[in-house]
C-alpha cells in the first residue's frame, strides 16, 4: 500500500486553505468529515507565501493547517509549492524564466513558467524542498510527499542550449558521432564546435510544431528537455528523501501528455499519480487506456488517481457537467484498472482567478446541500466499506500493447508520410477492440518484461531501438503472438533509416518485405479482402491512411487489397517463428476488421473476454489473495442487463447467480 499509516483507499483532493479566512476553516472540515475524506492536498502552488523573500522562509500557515486537519482525522499529502515560482524571482533572477518556442523571453505570470535549466531555479527549489523535508519528517500526518505539479512545457533560452551540448556530449562523447548520428552533412549542417549547436524551435529548424528540418535534432531536443525537468524533480526527490527515506515521493502526471517520457519518470517515483480530466466528448476506452498506461509505467503497481473534477471543467471549449452518477462511475474507472485513491480538484472551489469555475466538492454555496456533494459523500462511504477487500490488489492481464514516447516523437516529427498519422489515435483504435471485448490490457513500454504475456500489441513501431527487434523475436521463438503495424521497423533510435528494406529488424520476423508506402487523404479507402475466413475474420472490409505495398517472403498473406494498381497483393500476414507467430496489419482498417481482428488472435491464445457484456459496459478485473473483483461499469444512461454466473456485489451485498440489472452510469463490483 502506499503509506501503512492510512490503510484504506484514500479519498480527498487538493485544499488551498491560505486561499480563505480563518471562519471558513472548521466549515471546511466539518463538511469533509461527512463526505469522507481523509486526505487532503496541501501546499501546491504556495511558494509565495512560503518564502516571500530570498531569505526568509515561513511555514507557520503550514504548521496550523496540518496540525488542524489531522486533529480532526485528515491526512496530508503534502506539495512543495514549487510549481511557480515568486514574483520576487522572477524580478531578481530573470535567468528562471523561459524563452519559449518562439523565441520570446517570458514575463513573470502563469504557471510551469521557470526554465529547468536555470540554476537560480535549481537551488531555490531544491532549498525549499530540504526546508519541508526537515521540518515535516517526523510529522504523523504527512502521508506521501507531491513534488511541484503538473510538470511540462519546454524552454529555449541560453542555459538550456548551453544544457543541450552537455546532455550530447554526454550521449554522443564526440562530434563526429553526433553528425553521423544526426546526418549533418544534409544540409551543409556539420558541427565543428559543440557551441555552433542551438535549440531546434521556430527561429532555427522547426516550425508548426512537429514540422522539422532534422528530426535527429528535433528527437534529441524533446528527450534533453523531458531528461531536464525529471532532473528538476529528482533533485527535490532526493532533498525529501534524505531526512525520512520511508515516506513515498510522487508528482501528478497527465496521462498521455505528449512532452515528457513517462516510462523514464516512473523509474524514479516511488508512487504514479496522474490527473484524470476527461471532456464530455471523450470515448470511455480512451480514459481506460490511459488509467492502464499509467499503472503501466511501474509494471502493475497501483497508482494515485490524483486528481479529477467531481462535476465540471473549467478550462475545456465546453465545461458540462457530469451527469448524475457519472462522477462516481468514473471514480470507480479509475479503481478497477488499478487506482488506490480518488482525489479531486478541488475540494473548496476558488473565489477568483482562472480556477473559480472548476468544479469542487464545496461549491460556492457553501454549504452540504448540493447534488455533487451528496454523490460525494455517498462515494466516500462507499470507498471506506471497500478499502478491505480492493486494497492493493493487482489487475491480470495476458495481453500488451506497446507505447513509447521516443517512438511517438519520432513518428509525429517525421516529414511523412502523411499528417493524418496520429500515433496515440493509431495506439487507441487496438486497444479500444480489447476494451470492447472486456479483454484486460497492460500498457507497457520498451523496456518491459514480454514473458508473462501471450499476445503483444505494437501499433506503428516505427522506431526500434538497439536490442528490442531480438527481444520481441525471442518472446516469439518461446510461444509469443506478436502484431505490428503500417509504418513499423523504420528507423533506429536515432531515426536513421534502418537500410536493407522495411520493416528493417523486423523483416525475417514478419516474413515480409514492404517495398513502398502509399499515403492518401483519410476519406480515400481501400479494402481488405480475406482470402478464407480466418477465425472471427471473413468478407471484406474498408482500409485507409496508409497501404503498405508489401511482398511476402514467407509469411501466409491472410488478406488482399481490394483496388488501386496493388489490388490482390498482400495487406494482412502471419508469420510462424519457431513456437509462435507475427502478424503485420499493413494498412489503417476500419473499426470492424479490427474487433473481428483481435478476437481471431485472442481466441488462438485461449484468451477469453471476462464477461459478455452490452454494448457500453466496460468489465475489468482486480485480484487480491485469491479473490477476484470484477468491476461492472455502465456507461450508458439507460439501464441494461448482465449475467453473473455467481458471485457477491460488495456494494449491495447481493448474491448473484443469473440475469441481472444495472442502472443507467451504474457499477457492480463483484466478489468471486
Amino acid at each position: 500500500m502506499i503509506n501503512e499509516k492510512l490503510p484504506k483507499i484514500w479519498y480527498g483532493g487538493d485544499y488551498n486553505p491560505e486561499q480563505w479566512e480563518k471562519e471558513d476553516w472548521d466549515e471546511d472540515v466539518r463538511m469533509f468529515k461527512l463526505a469522507g475524506i481523509d486526505v487532503a492536498t496541501l501546499n501546491v502552488f504556495s511558494w509565495a507565501l512560503n518564502q516571500p523573500n530570498e531569505e526568509t522562509y515561513d511555514f507557520s500557515w503550514l504548521d496550523e493547517q496540518i496540525d488542524r486537519l489531522y486533529q480532526n482525522g485528515i491526512y496530508t499529502c503534502l506539495a512543495t509549492s514549487t510549481g511557480a515560482h515568486p514574483a520576487w524571482m522572477a524580478k531578481k533572477y530573470p535567468d528562471v524564466l523561459r524563452v519559449d518556442y518562439e523565441g520570446r523571453k517570458r514575463k513573470f505570470g502563469g504557471r510551469h513558467n521557470s526554465c529547468p535549466n536555470s540554476p537560480t531555479y535549481r537551488k531555490y527549489a531544491e532549498k525549499i524542498a530540504d526546508r519541508l523535508g526537515e521540518r515535516y519528517k517526523d510529522h504523523p500526518a504527512v502521508l506521501i510527499w507531491h513534488v511541484s505539479n503538473e510538470y511540462g512545457g519546454y524552454c529555449y533560452c541560453d542555459n538550456c542550449a548551453e544544457g543541450f551540448r552537455k546532455w550530447l556530449q554526454d550521449k554522443y562523447g564526440s562530434l563526429e558521432s553526433l553528425n553521423k548520428a544526426w546526418n549533418t552533412r544534409f544540409w551543409g549542417h556539420t558541427f565543428y564546435e559543440w557551441d555552433e549547436i542551438v535549440p531546434p524551435n521556430a527561429i532555427s529548424e522547426e516550425w508548426n510544431g512537429d514540422s522539422t528540418n532534422f528530426q535527429g535534432i528535433s528527437l534529441d531536443y524533446r528527450i534533453f528537455q523531458s531528461d531536464s525537468l525529471l532532473e528538476c524533480y529528482k533533485l527535490e526527490r532526493d532533498a525529501l528523501k534524505k531526512h525520512n527515506p520511508n515516506i513515498p515521493v510522487t508528482t501528478n502526471l497527465m496521462g498521455t501528455y505528449k512532452e515528457l517520457d513517462y516510462f523514464k519518470w516512473g523509474k524514479e517515483m516511488d508512487v504514479i499519480s496522474w490527473d484524470n480530466y476527461p471532456a464530455y466528448d471523450t470515448p470511455e476506452s480512451f480514459t481506460a487506456m490511459r488509467h492502464d498506461l499509467m499503472r503501466g509505467l511501474k509494471s502493475g503497481q497501483p497508482f494515485m488517481l490524483m486528481e479529477q473534477t467531481p462535476s465540471q471543467q473549467n478550462w475545456q471549449p465546453y465545461n458540462s457537467l457530469k451527469r448524475p452518477g457519472v462522477m462516481r462511475l468514473w471514480s470507480y474507472q479509475a479503481v478497477a484498472r488499478g487506482a488506490d485513491t480518488v482525489m479531486f480538484f478541488q475540494l473548496r472551489r476558488s473565489v477568483g482567478a482562472c480556477e473559480k469555475y472548476h468544479g469542487a466538492v464545496i461549491e460556492h454555496v457553501g454549504h452540504e446541500n448540493t447534488r455533487v456533494f451528496r454523490e460525494t459523500a455517498t462515494l466516500g462511504k462507499e470507498l471506506a466499506q471497500l478499502s478491505d477487500a480492493l486494497l492493493d490488489s493487482r489487475v491480470q492481464a495476458k495481453v500488451a500493447i506497446v507505447f513509447d514516447w521516443e517512438n511517438r516523437w519520432a513518428t509525429e516529427l517525421s516529414s511523412g508520410p502523411s499528417k493524418a498519422l496520429d500515433y496515440v489515435n493509431e495506439v487507441h483504435k487496438y486497444y479500444v477492440a480489447l476494451y470492447e471485448e472486456n479483454i484486460a490490457v497492460d500498457m507497457i513500454g520498451v523496456d518491459e518484461d514480454l514473458s508473462k504475456y501471450e499476445i503483444v500489441f505494437a501499433p506503428v513501431l516505427y522506431m526500434v531501438k538497439t536490442g528490442y527487434a531480438d527481444k520481441v523475436k525471442e518472446f516469439v521463438k518461446n510461444g509469443g503472438t506478436f502484431v505490428t503495424t503500417f509504418f513499423s521497423g523504420i528507423v533506429n533510435e536515432h531515426d536513421l533509416v534502418t537500410l536493407g528494406g522495411y520493416p528493417g529488424e523486423l523483416r525475417d520476423l514478419l516474413g515480409i518485405w514492404v517495398e513502398e508506402i502509399d499515403a492518401l487523404p483519410p476519406e480515400v479507402t481501400n479494402q481488405i479482402v480475406m482470402k478464407k475466413e480466418t477465425g472471427s475474420l471473413s468478407g471484406s472490409y474498408e482500409c485507409s491512411l496508409l497501404f503498405d505495398i508489401i511482398h511476402s517472403e514467407g509469411a501466409q498473406v491472410l488478406a488482399e487489397y481490394g483496388s488501386d494498381f496493388y489490388a490482390g497483393t498482400p495487406v494482412i500476414t502471419r508469420n510462424t517463428f519457431e513456437k509462435g507467430k507475427a502478424y503485420y496489419v499493413g494498412t489503417c482498417p476500419d473499426p470492424s476488421f479490427l474487433s473481428d481482428f483481435v478476437k481471431t488472435v485472442c481466441e488462438e491464445k485461449e484468451i477469453k473476454p471476462l464477461l459478455d457484456a452490452p454494448k457500453g459496459v466496460e468489465v475489468t478485473e482486480r485480484t487480491k489473495d485469491g479473490h477476484s473483483y470484477l468491476f461492472v461499469l455502465n456507461h450508458n444512461a439507460t439501464k441494461v442487463e448482465v449475467e453473473i454466473s455467481e458471485g457477491k456485489d460488495l456494494l449491495t451485498a447481493e448474491e448473484l447467480n443469473g440475469k441481472t440489472s444495472l442502472d443507467g452510469y451504474g457499477v457492480m463490483i463483484v466478489k468471486r
